[in-house]
């Protein structure tokens, strides 16, 4: 069974989180610890995550949030090649999130390479880290196939995210699909609707 790798944001993700219920309902998945939650450094982030994949070998990626651009920071490095797929919910804009939260986070630069491996973007349209067109632009550069949740907050335990069967369930659609090879929408869509209907 391929591993599943688990990747909070900013703060980590707190008992009730989804990703929490996640770890727990999974036997393959294990979130992946960071030094620091509260002050996240790309690098420090990228050398845990990065040790992780070589140690394991080929895993899936379940991001959230800063999460999702941990594992877009993979795009350009060799350990890339051990990832199967990622699923990537609420990506935050990093210009926003360092607003919101003034001085906590050494993140770089909005990654926008084409990621190497196949992704699904799991966004919101209201949500405070990300607005709607900037989940479709940031998809379309990632290369990722993109399903919208409607009005869904940051999809957290805020906006009332906590055991997320449907996350499961959209997760295991996209793997099948990525186990059978089958090819995903050549541009991103929401809910088969164009991206330019969320705008």
């Amino acid at each position: 069974m391929v591993a599943t790798l688990i990747l909070p944001g900013l703060n980590g993700s707190a008992e009730g989180h989804w990703q929490r219920h996640w770890a727990r309902d999974h036997a393959s998945a294990a979130i992946v610890g960071q030094a620091s939650w509260s002050r996240p450094v790309l690098r420090h982030w990228l050398t845990a995550l990065e040790s992780e994949l070589e140690l394991i070998g080929e895993a899936w990626l379940v991001t959230h949030s800063l999460g999702c651009l941990l594992a877009a920071n993979l795009a350009n490095r060799p350990v890339a090649r051990h990832v199967k797929g990622a699923f990537l919910v609420a990506p935050c804009d990093l210009g926003r999130t360092e607003r919101l939260h003034p001085g906590a986070i050494d993140f770089g630069a909005m990654p926008t390479s084409t990621l190497p491996f196949p992704s699904l973007v799991v966004g919101s349209r209201d949500d405070p880290y990300m607005d709607s067109t900037e989940i479709c632009q940031h998809a379309a550069r990632w290369g990722s196939e993109l399903h919208d949740l409607g009005h869904a907050g940051h999809i957290n335990i805020a906006s009332g995210f906590g055991h997320w069967e449907q996350g499961y369930q959209l997760f295991s659609t996209f793997a099948k699909r990525v186990e059978n090879q089958e090819p995903g929408p050549v541009r991103p869509q929401l809910h088969n609707i164009s991206c330019a209907a969320m705008s």
